[in-house]
């Protein structure tokens, strides 16, 4: 693995857990649901093998809940919801990431020559 590789894997491993909480915003999702929408966006795709750990982690955090749901096809599914703790999360953690894409932005830009304040 390429250092870049290993900067990006370190990455997603930080943002999987806004983008598993920005899905569930939307919408009840189960598990696999959940990893299939994420790997519609690049850098987002993960497997159910990193889904779980990380719902489960959210869920003994109380920042989701679950409960079972007939499925049509085979056994029950686990569906996910956001707690109303986890939108208090989720809308802080948003924030920030918001205030520090700004940062990043403006220093990747100023990098590539333009001046402070010039817009994209």
């Amino acid at each position: 693995m390429t250092d870049a590789e290993n900067w990006l894997a370190q990455m997603r491993r930080g943002t999987l857990e806004l983008a598993i909480l920005n899905v569930l915003a939307r919408e009840p999702r189960h598990g696999y649901g959940l990893a299939r929408r994420l790997a519609g966006g690049p850098g987002l795709a993960i497997g159910e093998g990193t889904v779980y750990p990380i719902l489960n982690r959210l869920r003994e955090n109380r920042l989701i809940s679950s409960r079972l749901v007939a499925s049509t096809e085979g056994p029950a599914r686990r569906v996910y919801s956001l707690t109303a703790a986890g939108e208090r999360q989720r809308r802080d953690m948003n924030e920030r990431w918001a205030a520090l894409a700004e940062s990043l932005d403006r220093v990747i830009r100023e990098a590539a020559g333009a001046r402070p304040g010039d817009e994209r």
